[in-house]
């Protein structure tokens, strides 16, 4: 049995969840499901937040600053299913240490709200694709970018050099393909490095081939 909590200032949303949660469906058992608690908004819902598996609340019953503050003070512990219809209440959500969370539209039915409450108690994020997709797209982007620092850009000789040494030239053939000084090389090369991050050719050609840089 999945117990039930939900969370909504009007009434008259909270018994449409009510109704919505205990209706009968071909796609989901609402009879494992068992409203246990009901209220006009978290803070009240507060002290009674174990006795519940998943808490179903509308946004402007649980504002993200309450949400927040509560997650931190038991992280890991809440699955929430936030009724919204704007995709950043994901966003919002993200970055939070809940047990598992959702975003489902104020207008979702009888099937969607059951098949999300039941995602949730088993630690699954779940909610309506069209909430959903943009703020993930927007935390992967983000965490692609602190995962790899932006690299320097390199100079139009630069770029000439690093692509010949991906194919395997030595210094000196460098600088009589390019009519330039073998020292002059060795100078465009450390600064190469420099930029990419890096200690030496074999790792100037990986990290220049995974950004682009090179073209074998």
């Amino acid at each position: 049995m999945i117990r039930v909590g939900v969370v909504a200032s009007l009434p008259a949303v909270r018994a449409g969840l009510r109704a919505l949660l205990s209706a009968a469906s071909p796609l989901s058992d609402a009879s494992m499901l068992e409203l246990v608690r009901e209220a006009a908004a978290l803070a009240d819902f507060e002290p009674y937040l174990s006795q519940i598996d998943v808490l179903v609340a509308t946004t402007e019953a649980a504002p993200i600053l309450e949400i927040r503050r509560i997650a931190g003070e038991s992280p890991g512990q809440i699955a929430l299913l936030l009724l919204a219809d704007e995709s950043q209440a994901a966003w919002n959500l993200i970055d939070l240490p809940l047990r598992a969370w959702g975003v489902l539209s104020l207008e979702a039915s009888a099937e969607e709200l059951q098949a999300a409450v039941g995602a949730l108690h088993e630690g699954l994020l779940a909610g309506a694709p069209a909430l959903l997709r943009p703020a993930l797209r927007r935390y992967l982007a983000a965490a692609i970018d602190e995962a790899e620092p932006v690299v320097e850009t390199l100079t139009e000789r630069e770029s000439q050099v690093l692509q010949l040494l991906a194919h395997g030239l030595a210094n000196k053939q460098i600088a009589i393909r390019l009519g330039i000084s073998e020292h002059t090389v060795k100078f465009h090369i450390s600064s190469i490095y420099a930029k990419l991050g890096v200690t030496n050719r074999t790792e100037a050609v990986r990290v220049g081939v995974q950004r682009g840089l090179v073209f074998l």
